[in-house]
C-alpha cells in the first residue's frame, strides 16, 4: 500500500475526570513523553494527533503503536512517565483505535472532523486509570 492511498484523519482524545494535579502525555514516537498537561479542577484534557488511514481500515502514525497483526492502540503516559518524578504514579493508559469503524472515519473525513475518544482519567479506586480503558467514541468539530 502506498502513502498516497493513506488518508489523514485528526485524532482527538478528552480525558474526563483526571486526576487532579496529575501530569497525562501522549506518548512520542521514541517512547518519550509528549504534549503533558494536568488538571487543576478536574477539567477535562484534550490532547489532538494525525493518524494515517489506509483501507481496511489501517492505522499509522507518530502515536499508533501495534500488538501483533490488527492491534493499534494510543498510550496515554501518566505521573512519572508524563515527566513528573515526583509523582507517586508511573502508568499507561492503551486506548484501542484498531476497532473504530470506517462509517465513522469516512463521516470524519467528509466533514472535515476529527475521531473523537473519550475516556475516564479515574479509575474506580480514585486513583488514575490504565491498562486498556474502554473509549466512548462519536465524530466531533
Amino acid at each position: 500500500m502506498t502513502r498516497a492511498e493513506k488518508t489523514a484523519v485528526t485524532f482527538r482524545i478528552v480525558i474526563n475526570r483526571p486526576v487532579t494535579g496529575v501530569l497525562y502525555s501522549l506518548q512520542s514516537k521514541d517512547g518519550q513523553p509528549l504534549d503533558p498537561k494536568s488538571s487543576r479542577k478536574g477539567e477535562p484534557l484534550t490532547f489532538e494527533f494525525p493518524v494515517r488511514v489506509a483501507p481496511g481500515p489501517k492505522f499509522s502514525g507518530d502515536q499508533v503503536r501495534r500488538e501483533g497483526p490488527e492491534r493499534r492502540f494510543v498510550y496515554i503516559r501518566i505521573g512519572q512517565l508524563a515527566g513528573d518524578q515526583s509523582s507517586p504514579w508511573s502508568r499507561r493508559m492503551k486506548i484501542d483505535i484498531h476497532d473504530i469503524g470506517d462509517a465513522m472515519l469516512v463521516r470524519a473525513v467528509n466533514a472535515g472532523n476529527a475521531v473523537e475518544l473519550m475516556v475516564s482519567g479515574t479509575g474506580e479506586d480514585g486513583t488514575p486509570a490504565c491498562a486498556t480503558v474502554q473509549s466512548a467514541r462519536c465524530v466531533g468539530a
